[in-house]
């Protein structure tokens, strides 16, 4: 048997690891200390009531013969794409329910995706960056380019003529950055892929946390990107659906590339390669785009967002620069007096027993800065803004 060599190709991942092994061994020699994390991208609201009832009715609904669901179609429940075409409609962009397709969530598909593309590929990624974006092209054989972004462009980057790719990964709003790209940003981008035959792969995650109305909260809603962009997004984030793992992709039908068409191909893709989203799930997904649903779900993203204006509040006092936080969950922040990332970690575990992310972890664009996430409980934020305030003040 010949292994996948490009595995070898890996960079072995110290991020988390080293952040479990510190955080570890820093409670073992201190017993009596309590930590805040303020790292972890993991939500820590439970699931909204509207969803709770409708997955407690789903799996009712398997005890009987008469409700029962055996396979569920490959691509998604008919209804439930046509609800989340709906939810599109609203923001003005029109689609068929035949153009969404209904995921296990957003890491799946963003690594599944590129079976699209096949091997050998020249893919371009925006650094600091996801690390699975990095890691799902080593896997499959392809050339990265890595797109260099840093203070003096907010986190940013604009097209470069001179460079081609046939896949272009925007994430907005970015994790890790919390950066969005404004509508005539974003347009560039567009622009820029159809001149060039490049697909966009958008990630949008986090659009539910937007904020300003003229920041785009999906790639559709810009002219050309029906021929030059897949958007995949989650309900983890925005539904708090992270151990219960469901999200959406939207492949348009003008999308074609070398005389095939990727709705087509997805649609292929995912009769072999699937058995679908079960449907206790997906009737759980459901009820998120309900009118109740999306009253309590943004009830949750109220909390995570008044997280953000606390921490935002406490580096305003230092004077300490950062982007994120507003628009976005999370907040990357200028380590102070010239540390490093990780520097900087050891010296807040240590002394005020606050941890977050190195943003070296997220590429070399990410020395020198540090990541704060938003979804600890108000409780955990409150107090490790103030104990930020002390330690730099």
């Amino acid at each position: 048997m010949i292994p996948n060599t490009n595995y070898g190709n890996l960079k072995q991942s110290y991020l988390f690891y080293n952040i479990a092994q510190k955080t570890k061994a820093y409670l073992e020699a201190n017993p009596d200390k309590r930590l805040y994390r303020m790292g972890i991208g993991d939500v820590s609201l439970p699931l909204a009531g509207a969803v709770i009832k409708a997955l407690h009715e789903a799996v009712d609904d398997q005890a009987q013969k008469g409700t029962f669901h055996g396979y569920m179609p490959e691509c998604g429940d008919e209804s439930l794409r046509q609800t989340i075409a709906d939810y599109y409609g609203k923001r003005g962009v029109t689609l068929s329910s035949e153009e969404v397709f209904v995921s296990s969530g957003a890491s799946d598909e963003l690594g599944d995706i590129l079976d699209l593309f096949g091997k050998d590929k020249t893919v371009m990624i925006m650094e600091p960056a996801y690390p699975a974006y990095v890691d799902a092209n080593i896997m499959t054989g392809n050339h990265i380019i890595h797109v260099a972004s840093g203070k003096e462009n907010g986190f940013l980057p604009m097209p470069d003529e001179s460079q081609k790719a046939d896949v272009i990964y925007i994430c907005s709003p970015n994790n890790p950055t919390g950066a969005v790209f404004s509508r005539s940003q974003l347009q560039q981008w567009v622009d820029y892929a159809n001149k060039i035959d490049a697909v966009i792969l958008f990630d949008a995650a986090y659009e539910v946390f937007i904020e300003q109305e003229e920041l785009p909260h999906t790639i559709f809603e810009l002219p050309g990107a029906r021929t030059c962009a897949v958007e995949i997004c989650s309900l983890s984030k925005t539904a708090g659906f992270t151990g219960t793992r469901c999200g959406y992709t939207v492949i348009p039908k003008e999308l074609e590339r070398g005389g095939m068409n990727l709705n087509a191909m997805w649609v292929r893709n995912r009769t072999t390669k699937t058995n679908g989203v079960s449907y206790i799930i997906q009737k759980g997904a459901a009820a998120v785009f309900t009118d109740e649903g999306q009253r309590q779900i943004h009830s949750n993203i109220d909390i995570y967002k008044n997280n953000a204006k606390v921490l935002m509040e406490a580096l305003d006092k230092l004077g300490i620069w950062y982007t994120g936080g507003k628009n976005a969950p999370y907040i990357w922040m200028k380590c102070p007096n010239g540390m490093g990332s990780w520097e900087f970690f050891d010296y807040l575990l240590e002394k005020i027993q606050v941890v977050g992310t190195p943003g070296e972890g997220f590429g070399k664009c990410g020395e020198g800065y540090f990541r704060f996430s938003t979804f600890g409980s108000p409780e955990d934020t409150k107090e490790a803004a103030k104990r930020l305030v002390e330690l730099l003040g």
